[in-house]
């Protein structure tokens, strides 16, 4: 198990200040939402508190260690990162592409061995995209490459996963396929951070939820404390009919506030 810790982490993009001050600590076996309008800094700063975007200010640390001390592979074999919008280039199969996955845990001359192997087809039935193992990777619809790419992450094996819109391009059955798996992740015991859009996704599935605008970590908590009628006006601009209290929680815009 793993966790992450983040002081007043401050990033900027283009010379751009784009995260301020935020501070918030991440558990195993818990299932955390980034949520926030566009521009709020929500990729901004999964990249940064993964190193990928340097800091101005603050630390991030991961289990105690500060995350500049950790080499790239270790980190990588630590926390798996799914990016948004990622673009397929070579026509490989949806087997090999999930098997570099696996990278972090190969040396140089080093070749996929059978617990390799076995990591990419657990990770392809998690995903469900078994299925799909021999087909070009480039040749998929979107939400059948969107999967692929989620199996690619899960194929890393770390005690930590963490995705920027996994539910882009797909259809609502799988967008809940989705959210069970990363939800039966962190009932596992990984730290699991998702970045979301879909409020409803969010608030049915997620155990915390950071709320961001600005830049700026404005609320955190359960979706019961975050997603108030207030602080969707407030940080959204929007009305909502919310039920968080029954099976099946709800968030759902009904207009822009005057």
């Amino acid at each position: 198990m793993v966790s992450l810790a983040i002081e007043s982490l401050g990033a900027d993009l283009d010379r751009r200040p784009v995260l301020h001050a935020v501070s918030a600590r991440l558990e195993p076996g818990v299932l955390t939402g980034v949520i926030g309008p566009n521009g709020a800094g929500k990729s901004t700063l999964v990249r940064a508190m993964l190193g990928l975007v340097p800091a101005r200010s603050g630390t991030v640390r991961i289990d105690g260690q500060d995350i500049a001390a950790i080499a790239p592979r270790a980190l990588a074999r630590t926390i798996a990162y799914l990016p948004q919008g990622q673009t397929l280039h070579w026509p490989l199969t949806v087997a090999r592409l999930v098997e570099l996955g696996r990278l972090p845990h190969l040396g140089p001359l080093s070749r996929v061995g059978a617990e390799d192997r076995r990591a990419v087809e657990e990770a392809m039935a998690r995903a469900d995209v078994l299925h799909l193992a021999h087909r070009i990777a480039t040749e998929l619809s979107g939400g059948e490459r969107a999967r692929v790419m989620l199996a690619r992450a899960l194929a890393v094996g770390a005690p930590g996963l963490v995705v920027d819109e996994p539910l882009a391009a797909l259809d609502p059955g799988h967008q809940i396929d989705v959210m069970e798996l990363l939800a039966r992740e962190a009932r596992a015991g990984a730290l699991v951070v998702a970045v979301l859009h879909d409020l409803t996704m969010a608030a049915r599935y997620c155990d915390r939820l950071l709320l961001l605008d600005g830049g700026r970590l404005v609320a955190e908590g359960t979706p019961a404390e975050v997603l108030s009628p207030e602080r969707l006006r407030q940080v959204y601009g929007i009305t909502a009919r919310i039920d968080l209290a029954g099976p099946a929680p709800m968030v759902v815009p009904t207009g822009r506030q005057s």
